[in-house]
């Protein structure tokens, strides 16, 4: 078992940041600049070739303390120290005068995070409707494209409840009908599934909603020859972007998706409760709103999609800082960050004797989420002991455990991960 610290980077140990918390009030703790959090150190622009120093300064821009490797972006991110004082600054600005008057400036804010949105998928404002989360867009697309029981919407069986759960249940209701292709491991390559959904759909498919990376075994599906052979059909499409977006370099007009959702919570390392749906300008009339309430959208289809009621307008727009921390470094970068590190992981597990890799190892097919059996080792004990006693969090499967790092994740955590999964397959949990 490793020991761990229980002092955070600053030298400030988690028992003594309480008690000064206590007996002096937070303010004191902000710094002159009224800042929550200040970067210990400013990060460097990205380099030609970003060694493990760059990556080191990256990880300084979250305050998750180093002695805690929490490698587990598929499911939850911490978010980053720009996103965090934004989100701080405007709440303690809004929560200090919630008048209408002063109010209004957030406005712009919000307006601001949809032009950064846009820029970072490669579409138009107009196109974007800033929602809660994946899970609300995916909803919003079942809801709200007009279904009848002489249509079919074709799913894969490893979609995210979201996109899987909501079509089934949706479809009692309406008649429509749901087909689910079902998902092959090892992965069977791309063309496999551009066969198979070629030969699904009929004349009665109105729709194909699949995840482009899935968080059960991390297969990544070919999200824009998909798109492609739906759109030849005359077939919407819908990809679930929860384990794509933040984390591939996504370019939507090159994919060309009539839908497409993510979170910010997730692999874009921003606020919880912030996400995104794409409608391609020419779904537009084929979708209906979902809610109807006060406020909307400044731009396009948000003018009738998006009244949501009262937002969280620091939440939204520390969302628009989590995106132009990432495109500082590169999302090119940032996507040939998370796919080294998951190879080396990789790797390394399969020298584990009893271990078995159940993601595929290639990179066409695979990229940032990591999957494997832990054979005889209890895999629900072996989750607990790796946090409890190294402090190394990650998340539990029935015969196994998944891991996927990000670009805040060092290799040195890979290697400390690593190194306590041998110790247990050797000594036990």
């Amino acid at each position: 078992m490793t020991a761990h610290s229980s002092r955070d980077r600053n030298g400030i140990s988690r028992r003594n940041f309480v008690s000064l918390l206590a007996a002096s009030g937070s303010a004191t703790l902000l710094g002159q600049k009224g800042l929550a959090f200040e970067s210990p150190v400013p990060l460097p622009q990205t380099p030609t070739i970003p060694d493990e120093a760059f990556w080191r300064s990256v990880r300084e821009q979250f305050v998750m303390p180093t002695d805690v490797s929490v490698i587990n972006a598929a499911n939850l991110c911490p978010s980053s120290i720009p996103a965090l004082n934004a989100m701080y600054e405007n709440t303690k600005d809004i929560d200090g005068d919630p008048s209408f008057q002063n109010r209004g400036k957030m406005g712009q804010g919000k307006v601001n995070t949809r032009k950064i949105l846009a820029d970072y998928l490669h579409v138009t404002p107009e196109e974007i409707i800033i929602t809660r989360n994946t899970s609300e867009g995916n909803n919003l697309v079942s809801s709200g494209v007009e279904l009848s029981a002489n249509d079919e919407v074709i799913i894969f069986g490893d979609n995210h409840p979201s996109n899987n759960v909501a079509w089934k249940e949706k479809s009692k209701r309406f008649g429509f009908t749901v087909t689910e292709i079902e998902v092959v491991r090892p992965h069977p390559g791309f063309d496999y599934y551009l066969e198979v959904v070629d030969k699904a759909i009929t004349s009665r498919t109105k729709l194909l909603s699949f995840t482009q990376q899935t968080n059960t075994f991390g297969d990544v599906f070919p999200a824009k020859e998909l798109c492609q052979l739906a759109h030849s059909r005359g077939v919407l499409s819908l990809v679930d972007g929860a384990q794509s977006f933040g984390v591939m370099n996504v370019d939507l007009s090159d994919m060309q998706p009539d839908f497409y959702t993510g979170s910010a919570h997730k692999w874009p390392a921003g606020p919880k409760e912030t996400g995104v749906l794409y409608i391609n300008a020419r779904a537009h009339e084929q979708i209906w709103p979902s809610i109807y309430s006060a406020g909307r959208g400044d731009v396009g289809i948000s003018r009738t999609f998006e009244s949501f009621g009262q937002r969280d307008e620091p939440a939204i727009i520390g969302f628009g800082e989590a995106l132009k921390f990432q495109q500082k470094i590169g999302m090119q970068v940032i996507q040939d960050r998370a796919q080294e590190l998951s190879q080396s992981l990789m790797e390394q597990i399969q020298s584990i004797n009893g271990f078995k890799l159940i993601t595929s190892r290639d990179t066409t097919e695979s990229l940032s989420v990591v999957v494997f059996e832990t054979g005889s080792l209890d895999a629900r004990k072996l989750y607990s002991a790796l946090y409890e006693n190294e402090r190394i969090g990650v998340a539990g499967r029935p015969k196994g455990l998944r891991i996927s790092p990000h670009f805040y994740n060092l290799h040195s955590e890979i290697d400390r991960t690593v190194a306590a999964l041998k110790h247990y397959a050797a000594v036990g949990v």
